[in-house]
């Protein structure tokens, strides 16, 4: 009897390089797509040209006042469909995962999980400017058809402030490993730690500045308060409380978030953040990067300031250099553990479409208290 035959060994996600042009539709997305001259001079043309008339003083005022507004507006008609429950995670940052290493070298970590193959034809979708890499799903958080919970942010400052004059006692005050979720939206980044953690020491905090997200949130099945606190929080409101003390974080996530924040309050935002954090804490980013498609398919008129845009739906997004993310976080007193930028590109085989990606990603950790 001949030997079975083994199954062609499958290359690890984020080790996917294109090296034969031939192949180019073989796969959904390849990894460290170099870019030509030619291609990055014409991306820069792009943006000069897409930027090139900027919307009226009195409009982005508008934006900036409605902000909350139109991302309750985005999650009341997407729900939790737009985004994927993002698995890739535990990859990309193992600080979030059972037997974690927080101290782990970033310089070698590029490991991002191409989990667009499970829905390959709908690769890099775009609606109203929002480009993800996630595809539109089907409802895979399984709401809750009950009467939604009031989450409104004054109840939750007056409830803040009640605990943090115990002593000692907020929520997660017992747990040992503590991670806050900046920017939570539908529980696409908490639901995956809280089913792939099952360290008992683990508490998990997740914010939003939609009511609407956090609503989505606290009423989906995996919601378990005892493991983890979903809150309205406001990041351009200084006077915005959290509901833990500062020097109490073992992680901070930013996915996608620090973009959708006026440029000129990220600073002050970020500096925030870092307070939260334990000495030896981190905060890791994911987030556009300079020149990504979502950028380039921005038309005249929707540029807010440089590299600044409004979509179609009123939400406004910022394409970061790693120069720009490294100035924030040093500034903040915060030591750079990994910063560099994934060049993916993604590809459309039933419609023959190529689409360059650019995100960058960053680890970045508050010095460890000295010796005495």
């Amino acid at each position: 009897m001949a030997a079975p035959r083994e199954a062609p060994e499958r290359r690890p996600f984020g080790r996917r390089f294109l090296t034969d042009p031939a192949r180019l539709f073989q796969h959904n997305a390849w990894d460290n797509v170099e870019w030509s001259e030619e291609q990055e001079a014409s991306a820069r043309s792009k943006v000069q040209e897409n930027s090139s008339q900027l919307l009226p003083q009195d409009k982005q005022e508008e934006y900036e006042v409605n902000a909350k507004r139109y991302w309750d507006d985005f999650y009341k008609i997407h729900e939790n469909g737009f985004f994927k429950d993002r698995h890739w995670l535990f990859t990309e940052f193992p600080e979030l995962a059972p037997n974690r290493n927080p101290s782990q070298n970033g310089d070698s970590v590029h490991e991002f999980s191409n989990k667009e193959e499970s829905n390959n034809e709908g690769l890099g979708s775009c609606e109203n400017g929002h480009c993800s890499l996630e595809t539109r799903a089907e409802n895979q958080l399984n709401l809750i058809k009950s009467t939604p919970k009031i989450c409104t942010e004054e109840l939750a400052t007056q409830n803040y402030s009640e605990r943090n004059q115990s002593d000692g006692d907020y929520p997660g005050s017992s747990a040992s490993y503590r991670i806050l979720e900046v920017g939570c939206g539908a529980g696409n980044t908490v639901f995956p730690i809280l089913q792939t953690n099952n360290d008992p020491g683990l508490f998990v905090y997740c914010c939003d500045f939609s009511t609407t997200a956090v609503d989505l949130v606290q009423n989906n099945a995996e919601y378990d308060s005892s493991r983890c606190f979903a809150f309205v929080h406001d990041l351009c409101n200084d006077q915005s409380p959290f509901p833990m003390p500062d020097v109490s974080l073992d992680v901070v996530i930013l996915i996608f978030v620090l973009s959708a924040i006026l440029p000129e309050k990220m600073q002050s935002i970020v500096n925030r953040l870092s307070r939260l954090l334990k000495p030896g804490g981190m905060i890791l980013l994911r987030d556009y990067g300079r020149y990504d498609l979502a950028q380039l398919r921005f038309k005249k008129g929707q540029c807010l300031s440089d590299n600044f845009y409004v979509r179609g739906d009123g939400t406004r997004v910022y394409f970061f250099t790693q120069d720009e993310l490294d100035d924030l976080f040093t500034t903040a007193g915060l030591e750079k553990i990994q910063n560099l930028v994934d060049r993916r590109l993604q590809v459309n085989r039933g419609k023959q479409m190529t689409m360059y990606r650019v995100w960058i990603q960053c680890k970045y950790r508050k010095p460890a208290a000295p010796q005495l």
